[in-house]
C-alpha cells in the first residue's frame, strides 16, 4: 500500500473526527462523574463509532451500486460535503453546532448520542471511510483503511481521556487555532477528492 495514501487517509481522518476538538466536549459532557465512568463511556463512543464505520466500509459501496450512485459521483459529493466541513471548521461552525447537541442531550451516558454518533461517526466520517475504501481496492485497501481509521480511534479514545488536561493545555485560543488550522488541511483534501471523481468523469486532467 502507497505511503502517501496512508498519510492522506490518516490526516482526512484525524481532521474529520478531530479528536482535540472533541475533547472539551466529553469534559463538559461527562462533568462531574467518576474517571471509572467516564473511561467507560470514553471506551463504548469509540467501539460504537467503529461498529458503524466498519459497517459503511464494509457495504457502502454495494449500498451506493443499489441505488445506482456510481464511486465518481460519490466522491465529487462526499468531497464538496467535506469542503462544508472545513468552512464550518474555519468560521468556527462547527464547534458551535457541536457545543449545541451536547447541550441537548439530557442522557446519563452519553456515549452512543451524541458522543459516537454524530460526533465521532457523523456524516463527513462516514462519507470518509467509503471514498477511501473507494480508493483502495482489494482485501488489502480493505485493511489500510480499517488500520488507519482504527488508529484514529485510538487517538480519539486516549484525547477522551486526557480531555480535562488538553483543555487546560490549549484553552479555547488554542482549540479555535487548531480547528481552523485543521480545517484548512480538510479544504485541500476536499478539494483533491473532488478531483479524482471529475477525472474519472474525464473532467479533470
Amino acid at each position: 500500500m502507497d505511503s502517501a495514501f496512508l498519510i492522506t487517509a490518516f490526516f482526512t481522518f484525524f481532521v474529520v473526527m478531530d479528536p482535540p476538538g472533541l475533547a472539551p466536549l466529553f469534559a463538559a459532557l461527562t462533568q462531574g462523574m467518576d474517571p471509572h465512568r467516564r473511561r467507560v463511556i470514553a471506551l463504548r463512543a469509540c467501539v460504537v463509532a467503529a461498529g458503524v464505520l466498519v459497517a459503511f466500509a464494509g457495504f457502502g459501496e454495494q449500498l451506493l451500486e443499489f441505488i445506482g450512485i456510481s464511486m465518481p459521483a460519490f466522491r465529487i459529493a462526499g468531497g464538496i460535503m467535506l469542503f462544508l466541513i472545513a468552512l464550518d471548521m474555519l468560521f468556527e461552525r462547527r464547534t458551535k453546532r457541536r457545543e449545541h447537541q451536547a447541550e441537548e442531550d439530557d442522557h446519563d451516558d452519553p456515549s452512543v448520542f451524541p458522543l459516537a454518533i454524530p460526533l465521532i461517526a457523523g456524516p463527513g466520517t462516514i462519507a470518509t471511510v467509503i471514498l477511501l475504501t473507494g480508493q483502495a481496492p482489494g482485501w488489502g485497501g480493505f485493511a489500510a483503511v480499517l488500520g488507519v481509521m482504527f488508529g484514529v480511534l485510538a487517538l480519539n479514545y486516549i484525547c477522551l481521556l486526557a480531555a480535562g488536561f488538553i483543555d487546560r493545555l490549549l484553552g479555547r485560543t488554542g482549540v479555535i487555532v487548531l480547528t481552523r488550522l485543521l480545517g484548512m488541511l480538510l479544504a485541500a483534501l476536499s478539494v483533491q477528492f473532488v478531483l479524482d471523481g471529475l477525472k474519472s468523469f474525464g473532467f479533470a486532467g
